[in-house]
């Protein structure tokens, strides 16, 4: 009886996770941070602009080496979904919460701790704020599973549906949450600046939202679309 060897682990996979979530948080945050330190010179739209144009640009650049998840939900709610290998859930994690810290140190050695660093603290009470986090979640872990893993889908534009996803939930939420959706991302800012205020939140709604969308989409996958969605540019089939 022959036994395979399991394939190892590429720390490249790892060091793209790494970067892609340090830029994620340089550029998201950072764009938070600026318009403290500019007296809202960027507003709500500009921090989601900038949110969703580096997202949109870091899927681009590292979908096709490591996934591009730079999310510890999305990495947990693709193994819920048996869409990625359990063994690597956890480095891909810490990767990515080492890309963020080691980004919210770069913006408070440059900027300073303008603007809480950027970190995600609840504006409304801790019962909406996991409620929006949570569904905001849940929205873009949808999007991603339909556009990751559905053949689908038109070829190439994963990166911007994603990206632009992220965006309209920061243009809502916010101002209300910080609008997350990213455990990374919100750890960053937080351990750097020992911002903690109901931390617990950023990761346990993310992390349910995305899993919960992830198996609704696995139910939704063998749907068959009607002849008139080919309007719209989808294979649709009967």
């Amino acid at each position: 009886m022959t036994h395979e060897r399991p394939e190892r682990l590429d720390l490249r996979r790892l060091t793209a996770e790494a970067v892609g979530t340090f830029f994620l948080v340089l550029i998201g945050p950072g764009a938070a941070m600026v318009n403290a330190w500019g007296g809202g010179v960027l507003g709500v739209s500009g921090i989601a602009l900038a949110f969703a144009f580096v997202v949109i640009a870091m899927v681009y650049a590292l979908g096709h080496v490591s996934g591009a998840h730079i999310n510890p939900a999305v990495t947990v709610a693709f193994w819920s979904a048996r869409r990625f290998p359990a063994r690597e859930v956890i480095p891909y994690v810490v990767a990515q919460c080492v890309g963020a810290a080691a980004a919210a140190a770069t913006l408070r050695a440059v900027l300073g701790p303008v603007g809480h660093l950027g970190a995600t603290l609840p504006a409304i009470p801790i019962g909406a704020a996991f409620a929006i986090e949570w569904l905001l979640s849940f929205a873009l872990m949808l999007v991603i599973m339909a556009v990751a893993t559905d053949d689908r889908v038109a070829p190439g534009f994963a990166p911007l549906a994603v990206g632009l996803t992220v965006g309209f939930c920061a243009l809502t939420g916010g101002p209300l949450t910080g609008a997350s959706m990213n455990p990374a991302r919100s750890f960053g800012p937080a351990v750097v600046g020992g911002l903690w205020t109901a931390h617990w939140i950023y990761w346990l709604a993310p992390i349910t939202g995305m899993i919960a969308a992830a198996r609704l989409y696995d139910w939704l996958r063998d749907a068959k679309a009607p002849v008139a969605s080919r309007i719209f540019g989808v294979q649709g089939s009967v």
